[in-house]
């Protein structure tokens, strides 16, 4: 009982042991040896007692456990789950390695979580990459794109960076801890962060991509996605698409989109659906501009994406076009010469016939970024062959001419 009221007041009773006056007849490092010593008998007196308190606690439960052992096979729980009933009948850990794989691809990422859960070795099994390869790629390759991944790599690098100086950190307090023998009474701060690190090793590795696909699910890593018809409800932009940096909300199954400032205006951060949201088109952000590489390759009736912005203040974003024919071109499959031109003509027939916005004319040869600001820049393009891309532009298609 007197041990229990002093040990939280023992460190501060062995200050003053520093702070002895020094005497001549005994060595300068007697105040070493003192405090050592009271520390040790600390040490021991705390050990001691849990012992005692642990064996008092098991021996009733060890008189009434005491059965004689039956011949039949029985096991039970170990400390890395493998385990049988008392009955005998077999787990699923019994199973052989084809058939459990093939039970653990079966399972969604939220069953696999939960199954993760039972022992160390499903642990193990349940965070392999190749079972999460189908999870991300169902649901989150359709907006996910290579700058995101990257993006995710380094991260991963800087908080393994981080961890690694906390590494050493921890090796020079340690040393430090050492040499100063008047804070060892604070070794219960030292059990407490090892108990925490010991904690987070039963986390999944930062660049498994269970790690990742928790991260997209919780919100916690927000990336860049392009958003369809960005003013939504606003009619002129229905065929466009813009970067924005999304999140995921799992509570909606939404995404929260922020987009670059245009100018000095600062847009609110929209909740758009997965329907809305597509994986970037090109690495180039929508700062820069886009190199053409298919000038060549147009023809009339390629469809195409252009950046578009309306000042050089705005970011780009991307417009979806037609390539149409050149006004003395009679349209006839066998005398038309519009894809030997040097000019290419770009229709955006979602407005009407005699807007400023309908067509425009680019050299084949020379196009950079083009424009001014009464029309806008024109910048990069690119053409479209995916048929499933042109369907999806086709599901934003204005129900009457804008």
């Amino acid at each position: 009982m007197i041990y229990f009221i002093l040990k939280p007041l023992l460190p501060f009773l062995l200050l003053p042991v520093n702070h002895l006056p020094k005497n001549p007849f005994f060595p300068f490092f007697f105040h070493e040896i003192l405090l050592f010593t009271l520390l040790l008998c600390q040490e021991f007196i705390s050990h001691s007692i849990e012992g005692i308190k642990n064996w008092s606690i098991s021996m009733p439960q060890t008189h009434k456990s005491l059965k004689p052992m039956p011949f039949k096979k029985e096991t039970c729980f170990d400390a890395i789950g493998l385990h049988e009933t008392a009955s005998g009948k077999m787990t699923v850990l019994d199973l052989p390695e084809l058939p459990l794989d093939c039970i653990l691809k079966k399972l969604s990422p939220s069953e696999l979580c939960n199954m993760a859960c039972v022992c160390r070795s499903l642990r193990e099994r349940c965070r392999r990459d190749e079972l999460w390869e189908r999870h991300m790629r169902e649901k989150w390759n359709r907006v996910i794109g290579e700058a995101a991944r990257r993006e995710w790599q380094l991260q991963v690098a800087e908080r393994r960076d981080i961890s690694i100086r906390g590494e050493t950190g921890r090796v020079k307090w340690t040393v430090w801890m050492g040499r100063l023998p008047c804070l060892w009474a604070l070794s219960w701060l030292k059990r407490k962060i090892e108990s925490r690190r010991n904690g987070r090793r039963c986390s999944p590795p930062d660049s498994s991509l269970i790690s990742f696909y928790l991260a997209l699910e919780s919100g916690r890593f927000s990336f860049t996605a392009q958003i369809y018809n960005r003013e939504n409800g606003h009619t002129g932009f229905l065929m466009s698409c813009y970067d924005a940096e999304v999140s995921y909300n799992a509570r909606t199954n939404k995404f929260f989109a922020r987009y670059p400032p245009h100018g000095k205006r600062i847009p609110a951060i929209e909740e758009v659906p997965w329907e809305r949201t597509r994986a970037p088109s090109v690495v180039t952000s929508a700062n820069e501009l886009h190199i053409s590489d298919c000038l060549t390759d147009l023809r009339p009736g390629d469809h195409f994406e252009i950046q578009w912005r309306r000042s050089k203040e705005f970011p780009y974003g991307w417009w979806y076009g037609v390539i149409g024919h050149l006004e003395m071109c009679d349209r006839s499959d066998r005398r038309c010469c519009c894809d030997s031109s040097e000019t290419i003509v770009l229709e955006f027939n979602h407005y009407p016939p005699g807007s400023r916005w309908r067509r425009k004319t680019i050299n084949r040869k020379e196009h950079r970024e083009d424009g001014d600001e009464n029309y806008g820049f024109y910048g990069g393009i690119r053409k479209i062959q995916n048929k499933e891309e042109i369907s999806k532009w086709m599901q934003f298609w204005p129900a009457q001419v804008v």
